[in-house]
């Protein structure tokens, strides 16, 4: 007697393989919009808390900005890169960095530069309508998607 399979059985194993695949795709899609929220979260987190930490050296007099009668907010997303002098250094003290590196928005599209890939409001404009001004008060994800919570990315 041959022994192996018949092609029937072979056709049964393929299409119960593709009934699993078609299953687990929407959840693999599910878990890659779940981990770019976490990347947006963190980097919105780590963004504003740069921001927070630019204006509170800027109070303490380690950058220019509140005395020329500025709100103390960087001027735009690349100044949280740059050093900063330390409050009260000597001229060869070190310099203060608030971040590395700014982070990206992760559901913007990938050729843009990271400080393109953010919307920005200054702390002139309204909560509800962010504008761009002189200053950056605070950041916003540009996309035009909903989250799984059910919430505009826009929003958060």
């Amino acid at each position: 007697k041959p022994r192996g399979y018949t092609l029937i059985e072979l056709l049964v194993v393929l299409a119960m393989l593709g009934l699993l695949a078609s299953l687990a795709m929407p959840m693999a899609e599910v878990t890659v919009q779940r981990e770019k929220e976490r990347e947006l979260q963190r980097a919105l987190w780590e963004i504003r808390d740069a921001i927070d930490a630019w204006q509170r050296a800027s109070l303490a007099a380690r950058t220019p900005g509140t005395a020329n009668g500025g709100s103390g907010y960087p001027p735009n997303l690349r100044a949280l890169t740059q050093p900063l002098p330390a409050a009260g250094s000597s001229p060869g003290g070190l310099p203060v960095r608030v971040l590395r590196r700014l982070p990206r928005d992760p559901f913007a599209d990938p050729r843009l530069p990271a400080e393109a890939s953010w919307g920005l409001r200054s702390y002139q404009s309204e909560a509800d309508k962010p504008q761009p001004g002189a200053d950056v008060y605070d950041v916003y994800s540009r996309a035009e998607g909903v989250a799984l919570n059910g919430v505009p990315l826009r929003q958060w």
